[in-house]
């Protein structure tokens, strides 16, 4: 017999505090990164909580160390999990739903989740994303940077290489935009699982992209055109003697998912790496940019 939870179903929730000190966004940037797909906030005394809500198909560990993950990419802020828990009894379906309304992005691209179908405005590019636990849903501003950034410099033809495929947001953008075909992997298996029910929800070929687990960089016969990365500073570093690898010599970059302090740190190294600064986006305190391979 099915328990209680498997029949009415269930959200984790976890509660992160911080002082005044830290703004609201710290706390919400946290749960957005380590996945949460809504979350509430609120003020106790001189405390700033915020509830954030996760999937139940994954245990409750696996999503406390996602967050111990962000919190590191926020150290100093004086955010902590204070606690978590189970949410029975509440409409978790129709608040999911709610949760991810369309976004326009860019000049022409709207993310949507496929319950809104058929209630797209005319003249965008729609790119249907169904919100699951991969990071990259188009809704946080990290990805809003890098498919604003996509959508100016893919071009007709490209070959993409999508490094973090996460839900594979970024090279179905640009496989939609025009691209010819795209390589993408991620490390996480979930992620894959997610890029091609993705794709299948945006009508595109399986073979229009080459998807599978791992590092896509260890592929050193790759070449394309276009190159995106909607990963971590850290992650971003390590991956810039490679990118130029991989780039054509008319190639772009795309880099995404450090915050606008991290700016200063990653520039230097872009110009070390032989790549040379062509655009840059910041929204809420996150920041991204392309840049070009130099000849």
């Amino acid at each position: 017999m099915k328990n209680r939870d498997e029949i009415e179903g269930f959200w984790w929730s976890v509660e992160l505090e911080a002082l005044p000190s830290s703004m609201p966004e710290v706390l919400m940037d946290v749960a957005c990164l380590s996945g949460c797909i809504g979350s509430e906030l609120f003020e106790e005394g001189q405390t700033t909580v915020l509830r954030a809500f996760y999937v139940s198909s994954r245990d409750i560990a696996y999503w406390l160390a996602a967050l111990d993950e962000a919190l590191k990419v926020f150290s100093g802020c004086g955010a902590r999990v204070r606690s978590w828990s189970k949410v029975v009894n509440r409409p978790w379906h129709k608040d999911h739903l709610e949760a991810f309304p369309p976004l326009p992005v860019g000049e022409t691209l709207l993310v949507t989740a496929p319950w809104h179908k058929g209630k797209e405005p005319p003249g965008k590019t729609i790119l249907y994303i169904y919100p699951g636990s991969a990071f990259g849903t188009g809704w946080h501003e990290s990805t809003q940077i890098a498919l604003s950034l996509v959508e100016r410099f893919v071009r007709p033809g490209d070959t993409v290489a999508d490094v973090g495929t996460g839900t594979g947001v970024l090279f179905i953008a640009a496989l939609k935009l025009g691209a010819a075909h795209a390589a993408a992997r991620d490390i996480d298996p979930t992620a894959i699982a997610e890029s091609r029910r993705n794709m299948e929800l945006n009508d595109l070929l399986p073979s229009l992209c080459d998807l599978e687990e791992g590092d896509l960089l260890e592929r050193v016969e790759l070449e394309a055109e276009l190159l995106t990365a909607n990963i971590l500073l850290e992650p971003n570093l390590r991956l810039l003697g490679a990118a130029r690898r991989v780039l054509k010599p008319s190639g772009a970059a795309i880099f995404s998912g450090m915050t606008v302090s991290e700016r200063a740190r990653f520039l230097p190294a872009l110009a070390e790496a032989g790549l040379s600064l062509e655009a840059e986006l910041a929204l809420n305190g996150w920041w991204g940019c392309a840049a070009f391979r130099r000849a």
